[in-house]
């Protein structure tokens, strides 16, 4: 999806993939791929994700990057904190930072100099799945890009026929996972939920059966 689509649906207030607690495959995995408590945790198109907050809450400083500045202001807003923002459009308060921006505009290089040190792992519960085929070995290239190759990742994807649903969020089978990072990473698929509560929103859109899939993707060297 180009960038113009999600700023339209930030704005229209179109954000039915946005959930109001977090996500209950981060409570319950998240400890499986010690991560030091401390250490910054990179949340990629992270919208104004309650995932953010229960990090912070764990220990961890938060760094998510977002291409709306709608779902950035409405972030802090509703964790009554008070940001500061740079002109580099990075806004901080306390353990999060949060860089509104293209993901696919930034580097390593700036990532690190915004945190002070390198990131200690990766939650993405909506990215890969948010972006179409033809972008997702782009993305996964360039989140290689922006951690460390000892970096772990707990993935969540959704599985379900593609043909019943125009995405997003897109259906990525356990083949592409294995496809997009199995060159770098040792993938272990930690649970497939076919149970979801929200099932009734993709129902409506014509879906007869989905499963949520939880990856834990550690550094293949390590």
């Amino acid at each position: 999806m180009e960038p113009e689509f999600w700023l339209t649906r930030w704005a229209r207030k179109e954000i039915g993939f946005h959930q109001a607690t977090p996500h209950s495959a981060l409570q319950r995995y998240w400890a499986s791929l010690a991560v030091p408590s401390g250490a910054p945790v990179l949340v990629p198109l992270a919208g104004k994700s309650r995932d953010m907050v229960w990090l912070a809450e764990h220990g961890h400083r938060v760094i998510g990057i977002e291409l709306s500045e709608i779902a950035v202001r409405e972030f802090f807003t509703e964790c009554g904190l008070r940001a500061e923002h740079s002109a580099e459009a990075v806004w901080t308060s306390g353990a999060y930072t949060l860089i509104c921006c293209d993901i696919f505009e930034l580097d390593r290089t700036r990532v690190e100099a915004l945190v002070g040190q390198e990131i200690g792992g990766v939650f993405d519960r909506a990215a890969l799945i948010a972006l179409p085929p033809p972008m997702r070995q782009r993305y996964a290239t360039q989140m290689a890009g922006l951690v460390r190759e000892t970096t772990p990742t707990l993935l969540v994807t959704l599985e379900y026929e593609q043909s019943e649903m125009e995405g997003p969020p897109h259906s990525v089978a356990e083949s592409e996972v294995h496809a997009l990072y199995g060159g770098t990473h040792r993938i272990e698929l930690l649970s497939r939920d076919h149970n979801l509560n929200d099932f009734p929103r993709f129902a409506a859109r014509g879906v007869r059966r989905i499963a949520e899939c939880v990856y834990r993707m550690t550094p293949a060297k390590c």
